[in-house]
C-alpha cells in the first residue's frame, strides 16, 4: 500500500463530506435541543484514552446518533498518525465526543486557545494535501478562555513544550551512531511509515513493507517478519521528527524485544539520496556481528 493512503483516505473523506454536506458550516449550538449523555463507544478510534467516558448528544457538529458521530469521526482518524500536534486528539474530540458533565445542561466547547494550537501545528499538513483548515474549524468561534471550556494540555516537566523522545534525539551523526550500535541491538531496520496510531499513552508504528529492509531481526517471529509492529513508548507524550516526515520517508531504526513487543530505542530520519543509502546498506551489511 502507498505510504500516502492514511491521509489520502482522510482527504478523500473530508472532500466527500464536503460535497454531501455531512459537516456543518457552523458548529451547532446543541444547547437550544433536546441532549443526553452517551457512553463514548469503544469503537470510537478517534477518541481512545481521551480521559472521559461519557459524551454530550447531539455534538457540537451536530451529529445527532451515536452511529453518526462514529461514521463522521473515523474520517480523522489518519491525522492523528501524522502527529501535527499533541492536541489534536483532544481538540477533536471535544467536537466529536464533547464531554458530558452531568450537573451541567450546556456543551462545554474547545477553548480558542486550543483551537489555535492545534490548527497552527496541522494546517499546514493538510494544506500540503490541497485541503485548507475548514470553516467548521473557525477558532474565532470558540470561547476566548473567560468561561468553561476545553483548554491545551497543560504539560508539567513531564511533557514539556518541543520534548523530543528519547530514542529520537538527532546528534548529526545519524549513520556513525548505526553501524556503532547495529550489533547491540535486537534488530534493526530501513523502512518508510506506513501508519502511526496512539495506544495508552505510547506510539504504534507500522512500517510501508515495500519500502523495508531488514539489518538484525533476532527470534522474530513469522508474523513479526511478515507485518512487523513497533512501539515508541511514552511517544504520544513526546515528539519524534523522524517519524513525523511526509509520505515516502526513509526512517533508520533499532530497538530491543520488550515484555513480547519491539521497542524502538533509535530512530532517526535518512538525510542523503538513495545512491549513498545503497552504499550504507552494503555497509551494514558487511558489519560481522
Amino acid at each position: 500500500m502507498d505510504a500516502r493512503a492514511p491521509l489520502a483516505l482522510l482527504l478523500a473523506a473530508w472532500s466527500a463530506a464536503a460535497a454531501a454536506a455531512a459537516f456543518p458550516h457552523r458548529l451547532v449550538q446543541p444547547s437550544a435541543r433536546r441532549s443526553a449523555c452517551k457512553p463514548v463507544p469503544s469503537s470510537m478510534a478517534l477518541c481512545h484514552g481521551v480521559g472521559y467516558s461519557e459524551m454530550r448528544l447531539p455534538n457540537l457538529l451536530g451529529h445527532d446518533t451515536v452511529k453518526e458521530a462514529l461514521q463522521q469521526a473515523a474520517s480523522w482518524v489518519p491525522l492523528l498518525s501524522k502527529q501535527c500536534h499533541r492536541d489534536t486528539k483532544r481538540f477533536l474530540c471535544s467536537l466529536f465526543a464533547p464531554v458530558c458533565i452531568g450537573e451541567l445542561d450546556a456543551p462545554v466547547f474547545p477553548c480558542r486557545t486550543l483551537c489555535e494550537a492545534v490548527r497552527e501545528g496541522c494546517a499546514p499538513v493538510m494544506a500540503a494535501f490541497g485541503f485548507p483548515w475548514p470553516d467548521m474549524l473557525n477558532c474565532s468561534r470558540f470561547p476566548a478562555g473567560n468561561e468553561l471550556c476545553v483548554p491545551p494540555v497543560a504539560c508539567s516537566n513531564l511533557c514539556p513544550t518541543g520534548v523530543v523522545c528519547a530514542a529520537c534525539r538527532d546528534t548529526g551523526h545519524a549513520e556513525k551512531e548505526f553501524l556503532e550500535r547495529v550489533c547491540s541491538q535486537g534488530f534493526a531496520l530501513k523502512m518508510s511509515i506506513k501508519s502511526l496510531s496512539g495506544l495508552e499513552g505510547g506510539l504504534k508504528v507500522a512500517p510501508e513493507m515495500r519500502s523495508r529492509t531488514l539489518y538484525r531481526h533476532d527470534g522474530w517471529s513469522e508474523e513479526e517478519l511478515q507485518k512487523p509492529v513497533l512501539w515508541l513508548p511514552d511517544g504520544e507524550a513526546c515528539s519524534c521528527p523522524a517519524l513525523a516526515g511526509p509520505p515516502g520517508t526513509v526512517v533508520l531504526a533499532m530497538g530491543h524485544r520488550v515484555a513480547g513487543q519491539l521497542v524502538l530505542s533509535w530512530v532517526r530520519r535518512w538525510q542523503r539520496g538513495e545512491k549513498e543509502l545503497k552504499k550504507f546498506s552494503r555497509a551494514v551489511r558487511k558489519l560481522q556481528c
